[in-house]
């Protein structure tokens, strides 16, 4: 079966296959039941042993993505009974194994430090400020055109407009200390109890005021694999128990990376004259985000490594893949950009 505008209510599922294992599993978790005979597992290792590149495979990505969704109900088209179906999460698990190696073999492990909360802190903030390559922040700031920024929204929609929900899923399999910390974080990151604060629904906000439609998943066609990838990992961190250290350390260098990018990025919406209804998002991220990497760092992270020590390799291996992936996707961009090129899928860019 061909998933087109005949056989599938696009007005429900927002994307479109793009490859024989997303076209399957999508029309699975859409409810498609004579799909559901399809060996699901078998084409996801043929697809598995024709790919060059994990990372960059849209097929591969895109799936991950929809059996994600239907984990989170973020795609209300994905039947809800089919959330543990053994066919979709046996299909789901070879996957993973295979994206955990690719972004095993693509991260560069820092040393693991002494197994104390301040020497945990520490190395992370090291990662962290080790960072060297071509800043998409910066860019943004200084030379970004509107229709890029405008790309920019769509790129960081496919996370933002589900800010938090990866790290949330950490929350029941910490304790003490660490538990304390991540709840702490997560519940500014949820508006500290006012809806009109979550801050996926600030972003909501800027997107609309950039003119940008801010409807969970309209953009998946969009972007490229990377980007997809980069939500995937954070999903498959936090919905794997034996992957609770890198949950951890992929949040304590997402917040320790995040304030002085969100300044530069509000700086370049500004410069393009984007008002307060644009910039909310990143001036909120300013201060808060300040805030959450020290409390990421030491309370969550270190925490976590001086009662867990076991946690500790994936710990750094967490907080490492979160900026070797992050900058994957950036350096996409840039490589695009400064080609006079769009960041977007060709196809949907034309």
């Amino acid at each position: 079966m061909t998933l087109t505008a005949d056989t599938l209510d696009t007005t429900r599922v927002p994307f479109t296959a793009r490859g024989p294992l997303s076209e399957a599993v999508i029309s699975h978790l859409s409810g498609f039941r004579h799909a559901a005979r399809t060996a699901h597992t078998d084409l996801a290792r043929l697809v598995l042993d024709t790919s060059t590149d994990v990372l960059h495979d849209d097929d591969i990505q895109l799936t991950l993505f929809a059996l994600y969704a239907s984990a989170y109900g973020s795609i209300t088209a994905f039947d809800p009974r089919l959330e543990w179906d053994p066919r979709a999460i046996a299909t789901r698990t070879i996957l993973e194994e295979a994206f955990e190696r690719a972004i095993r073999d693509a991260v560069t492990m820092p040393p693991l430090p002494e197994v104390s909360q301040d020497a945990i802190a520490r190395a992370l903030f090291h990662l962290a400020g080790a960072e060297d390559g071509p800043s998409l922040s910066r860019y943004v700031a200084r030379k970004a055109t509107d229709p890029q920024v405008r790309e920019f929204l769509i790129q960081r929609s496919i996370y933002t407009l589900r800010e938090a929900d990866p790290h949330s899923w950490a929350i029941p399999r910490l304790h003490g200390r660490a538990k304390a910390a991540i709840v702490e974080i997560q519940s500014d990151e949820y508006g500290g109890g006012r809806p009109d604060r979550v801050h996926a629904a600030i972003f909501a906000a800027s997107m609309r005021g950039a003119g940008l439609d801010d409807t969970y998943g309209r953009y998946v066609d969009d972007v490229p694999a990377i980007t997809l990838a980069s939500h995937n990992m954070m999903s498959m961190f936090g919905l794997n128990r034996r992957l609770l250290g890198a949950i951890v350390g992929h949040l304590a260098a997402f917040e320790m990376t995040s304030s002085i990018p969100n300044r530069l990025y509000g700086d370049g919406l500004r410069r393009l004259g984007y008002g307060p209804e644009v910039t909310d998002y990143f001036d909120e991220h300013v201060e808060a985000d300040a805030v959450h990497e020290q409390i990421a760092s030491r309370d969550l992270a270190g925490a976590l490594g001086e009662d867990r020590p076991d946690l500790l390799p994936d710990i750094m291996f967490g907080a490492a893949a979160c900026l070797t992936v992050d900058s994957m996707v950036g350096a996409h961009m840039l490589e695009r950009w400064s080609a006079g090129q769009s960041s977007l899928r060709q196809r949907r860019a034309a």
